[in-house]
């Protein structure tokens, strides 16, 4: 089992990350002798080394002899998949693959799903990559994957529906829930068909994980801007653990004060907690003219980060805040009841992987039992644990089946 971080620094195409894999180890015999258990004929496959920037890299090309000049529907490409004679995991990603554009291109240009051309993805030599990236992937054993945040480029394209926006209005669709940028050269760097592949691999997005990289590949795009390495790098390592928890992108919202009074603090982080802050933080810092201020900190989704700016600026003395695209990973979480003599206790319960959990019972619960019965918090707290304990324990011997 091996596990392949993507590295999108500039952008990625379909063609771009196939050359990448064959790059990093995958050999193009074996490409062509799989892509002979899909019924779609008169195309090769080149590769060549070239430079872009100061990269050397490998660069694949779908040269098309004869066949399908036209552009394809739905329809007819979920059949030559179907029909094909393809491993089971690359028949069902390609068909998750094209299904995902269908819906992409349908949203963009209002058309029924099952109507749906593929102009710029239905050709062969996208039919060729996207099938052939499945493949690579298998081929190469990979089992998890990771990725960057993607550079989707800058600029305006021309394509079959006229001069678009980069990223074009496919791309931008099939962004939703990915971290993206733009830098580098004023051209397109992210293709429609790019976009879906990494979105069917991962959903984990961030910053190089641990690992010990024992392939790296390079796959060159079309397009040779001058002085910017047109690339996709990947990152092949063996063993590597799924990862534990679900990885999100959160923003932080930041500013510094030092005239505010205090007691405006406690209404402060209510609202926060209103609109819907994750966390809220108050840090003491020495600031300019030594005077003592505090730093606030607000973790918020990107859905609610108006609302908690909003607040900052109504409820405090700052004029300006600052603000930055973190990356967080979460627990799974569920939330309990358990029963106690002074009243119902919520409790919190994460999944760590392999069967094992991790609870806490909410504390504003234990405080209004410890109220009501005038028993100390810290008592309360553990007859929650105790309580939910034994709750978890009958269920688990309720389930275990009885001897005959």
């Amino acid at each position: 089992m091996n596990h392949l971080h993507i590295d999108c620094f500039s952008g990625i195409s379909g063609d771009m990350f196939l050359g990448a894999l064959m790059d990093a180890g995958l050999p193009l015999a074996a490409l062509k002798r799989d892509l002979q258990k899909i019924q779609v004929k008169g195309y090769q496959i080149k590769t060549n080394k070239v430079h872009r920037g100061t990269i050397h890299a490998t660069k694949l090309d779908v040269l098309i002899r004869k066949g399908f000049t036209k552009p394809l529907s739905f329809p007819v490409i979920r059949r030559l998949i179907s029909t094909s004679q393809l491993p089971s995991v690359v028949k069902a990603r390609s068909l998750e693959a094209f299904n995902t554009l269908a819906e992409a291109e349908g949203m963009v240009h209002g058309v029924p799903f099952s109507k749906v051309h593929f102009h710029e993805v239905g050709v062969v030599d996208s039919f060729i990559d996207i099938v052939g990236a499945f493949l690579g992937c298998a081929y190469l054993d990979i089992e998890t994957v990771s990725a960057s945040a993607v550079n989707v480029g800058s600029g305006t394209i021309q394509s079959a529906h006229g001069t678009l926006p980069v990223p074009g209005p496919a791309v931008a669709y099939l962004a939703k829930g990915v971290p993206i940028f733009a830098r580098g050269p004023s051209t397109e760097l992210t293709t429609p068909t790019g976009m879906c592949i990494l979105t069917v691999l991962t959903s984990d997005f961030h910053p190089f994980p641990p690992m010990r990289p024992t392939q790296i590949g390079y796959g060159a795009g079309t397009a040779d801007p001058k002085g910017w390495p047109n690339v996709l790098r990947v990152f092949l390592s063996p063993g590597a653990s799924p990862s534990l928890g679900r990885s999100e992108s959160i923003i932080e919202v930041q500013t510094n004060v030092d005239d505010l009074n205090p007691q405006v603090y406690e209404a402060l982080i209510e609202r926060l907690a209103q609109v819907g802050a994750l966390d809220v933080t108050l840090t003491p810092v020495i600031m300019k003219r030594s005077r003592p201020g505090t730093v606030i900190t607000a973790l918020a989704p990107h859905a609610v980060v108006e609302d908690v700016t909003q607040i900052l600026f109504q409820e405090t003395t700052t004029l300006g805040v600052r603000m930055r695209e973190l990356q967080r990973r979460v627990l799974p979480r569920n939330i309990h009841s358990v029963k106690l003599p002074g009243g119902q206790v919520r409790v919190k319960v994460a999944d760590m992987g392999n069967g094992t959990t991790k609870m806490m019972p909410e504390f504003q619960d234990c405080k209004q039992v410890s109220e009501k019965t005038g028993e100390p918090v810290r008592e309360i707290l553990e007859q929650a644990r105790q309580a939910f304990n034994l709750q978890a324990t009958k269920k688990t011997t309720q389930r275990k089946p009885k001897k005959p």
